[in-house]
């Protein structure tokens, strides 16, 4: 019990640090006078993916016995978990509040945007999972620079075009200001660097004690330490900072909600990949190859019914649904 609730204030922690990280970093492109679209899908976008990335990190520096299997289950976790139950919600807020929609069931999101985010993500996400049934160290090393110039690339296309992008909602007051009319007030340099070294560090402790919880909880249950990870690390840290996807869809602001998740996908697909192609032997078991063959099933379903079909579908929603919930029974039935 003393575990569980220790894991749950590691969350807790952890997700307090994400908002006051996020909050930071978009006032942060906005005084280096950066395009609303780019803040929104770059600064914003690794801002909000900070905890799962650095999950894995704290998780190879401590180096215990289960740890690279919380490092591994975090990195393609958060992947699968955008590319099903993510897209899955943001459909069903779409059919929810078809009525209130103006545009109703049918898509309105820049077109070129959701294709290459997609595009990025399946061939990068195709290529991780191939290394990790069985690569020699020197090409993962390799690997793992090809994936960190991968996403370096897509960052510089995305910033060079980071006006053309539909604009992000109002940056709210910095946390730290304290007065109210110093909330109002544009904050100074140095109060942003304080409050992004605050909530980085309060990331990192969360990702600490999330660690090393996740490993003795996984004993008591008797399960995986990588499946555990796979499964919690990004329902408590990637889906809550996605949920303003949910609401933007509803507002009929697709291209915010979609960029949203597909931004993160692209990420999540390439930037922790590469650590975990650095820094782990990166072999993946059968729980992880599952999981991304499933997420990659999901990006192929989003690719077809967002992009191609141009609207959202029941059946790519029960799709996106199933893809996760076949998941959960494997591992159910597995244990």
């Amino acid at each position: 019990m003393g575990d569980t609730i220790l894991l749950l204030a590691s969350f807790a922690v952890i997700l307090a640090g994400a908002l006051i990280f996020t909050n930071a970093i978009e006032w942060a492109g906005h005084r280096l006078d950066l395009g609303e679209g780019a803040v929104g899908s770059i600064l914003a976008a690794v801002g909000t993916a900070m905890p799962e990335t650095l999950i894995p990190i704290v998780a190879i520096i401590e180096a215990s016995p289960d740890s690279e299997g919380v490092a591994i289950g975090a990195i393609v976790g958060a992947p699968f978990l955008l590319a099903t139950i993510a897209m899955m919600l943001v459909g069903l807020s779409a059919l929810a509040y078809s009525r209130r929609r103006p545009q109703g069931r049918e898509l309105r999101a820049h077109g070129p945007t959701l294709e290459r985010d997609l595009l990025v993500f399946l061939p990068v996400f195709a290529a991780g999972l191939v290394l990790g049934l069985g690569t020699p160290d020197g090409l993962r090393l390799v690997a793992a620079v090809a994936f960190a110039l991968a996403y370096l690339i897509y960052a510089r296309r995305t910033l060079r075009r980071g006006g053309e992008a539909e604009a992000v909602e109002e940056i709210g007051p910095l946390i730290l200001a304290r007065s109210s009319e110093a909330r109002d007030a544009a904050p100074s340099g140095g109060l942003i660097v304080l409050q992004l070294a605050i909530g980085l560090a309060a990331i990192v402790g969360g990702a600490h004690l999330f660690v090393e919880e996740l490993v003795a909880v996984a004993e008591d249950l008797g399960v995986e330490a990588l499946v555990l990870s796979l499964v919690l690390a990004p329902l408590a840290t990637e889906l809550p900072e996605k949920a303003n996807s949910f609401f933007w869809v509803r507002e009929g602001k697709d291209s915010l909600a979609l960029g949203n998740i597909t931004g993160a996908m692209v990420f999540q697909s390439t930037v922790p990949v590469a650590v975990g192609l650095a820094f782990t032997d990166w072999d993946l078991d059968r729980f992880a190859i599952i999981s991304m063959t499933l997420g990659l099933a999901g990006g192929a379903i989003a690719y077809g019914a967002l992009h191609r079909a141009r609207r959202y579908s029941a059946p790519a929603i029960l799709a996106w649904g199933a893809l996760y919930a076949a998941f959960l029974v494997y591992v159910i039935a597995a244990a």
